[in-house]
């Protein structure tokens, strides 16, 4: 009898362990993790951080090619499903791109996109490329007399990222970015919009 209680312990701590190592592994996961080995950088969840990067463009309808060094801010959320990562990512930057042609000079004090990203991850490695809304401001100057408008647009491109750490991550990047033109009343007397590229590296911090 005490052989037969035994053996049924047994096999009532055996199932328990089997039901408790089932539970565990179908347990829900913490947040922002997803479907891949354990040991694989996880790009899932929001993130915050800051770039520096250089720009140059032209203007439509006159001869000035405003360039200059731009620094700003980002943020965004991503989702992944295996290598594959989206998401959204939201910047605004300020500027120091200008240019003086003649009696004209245009600068771009500011600009900002709102933008998609779909990417492939290879472990702690990202490309990926990268579209959406751009809005920024021209001013334009002549003769004392200074307008600006502020117009929105769209913008694409292409990047890298790095995972250095769990929460810390680096990134350079490309965009192309048109701004839609408006009427210079007073200082052309014409439509002139402005079309730039932009080279950037930043950190991100992940939440």
């Amino acid at each position: 009898m005490k052989r037969v209680g035994l053996g049924a312990m047994g096999m009532a701590l055996l199932g328990f362990a089997a039901s408790a190592e089932a539970a565990d592994l179908y347990a829900p996961r913490a947040p922002y993790t997803v479907n891949q080995p354990l040991n694989a950088y996880s790009w899932a969840g929001p993130y915050i951080g800051g770039n520096l990067g250089y720009e140059w463009g032209s203007v439509s309808n006159n001869p000035t090619k405003p360039s200059g060094f731009t620094g700003g801010v980002q943020a965004g959320y991503n989702w992944q499903r295996g290598p594959w990562v989206f998401g959204v990512e939201g910047d605004i930057e300020a500027t120091a791109a200008n240019d003086t042609f003649a009696p004209w000079k245009f600068s771009n004090p500011w600009f900002g996109t709102l933008r998609g990203r779909a990417g492939y991850a290879i472990s702690n490695v990202l490309f990926y490329g990268t579209g959406g809304l751009a809005f920024g401001e021209l001013t334009g100057q002549t003769f004392g007399l200074s307008e600006s408008h502020t117009t929105a647009g769209w913008t694409a491109g292409v990047g890298a990222e790095v995972g250095l750490a769990p929460r810390w991550s680096a990134k350079i990047e490309y965009l192309y970015v048109d701004l839609s033109s408006s009427q210079f009343v007073t200082v052309t007397g014409t439509q002139n919009a402005y079309r730039f590229g932009t080279f950037r590296a930043g950190v991100n911090y992940h939440f």
